[in-house]
């Protein structure tokens, strides 16, 4: 059974930083795609950031860039996104999600909220 479980969601300040892990176990993540998704409180899903088990090819959406960091550390499963310089408007609860072609498998979020 697959199981992604995220951590390091919290509360921070406008300004600030969080970094957010995504723990993987269950099977071998060489050839997947882990990317990272939010949520905010009546929207819907969308994505943020991804990178392929390389490490080699990182993509990012336009509110993401310059602000946040997605990196993978292949050897304890696990990836990370460093988020910079948070807004407000970055509150949400945020997932981790692995798949090849699509995204098949997904965790159960961590709430990440920024005061303004």
């Amino acid at each position: 059974q697959v199981q992604l479980v995220e951590s390091g969601g919290g509360l921070v300040q406008a300004g600030g930083s969080l970094r957010l892990s995504c723990a993987a176990s269950g099977r071998t993540f060489s050839n997947y795609v882990m990317g990272w998704f939010r949520q905010a409180p009546g929207k819907a899903r969308e994505f943020v950031a991804s990178i392929d088990r390389n490490g080699s090819s990182a993509s990012y959406s336009d509110s993401a860039k310059g602000r946040f960091t997605i990196s993978g550390d292949n050897a304890k499963n696990t990836v990370y996104l460093q988020m910079n310089s948070l807004k407000p408007e970055d509150t949400a609860v945020y997932y981790c999600a692995a798949g090849i072609r699509s995204y098949n498998y997904w965790g159960q979020g961590t709430q990440v909220s920024v005061s303004s």
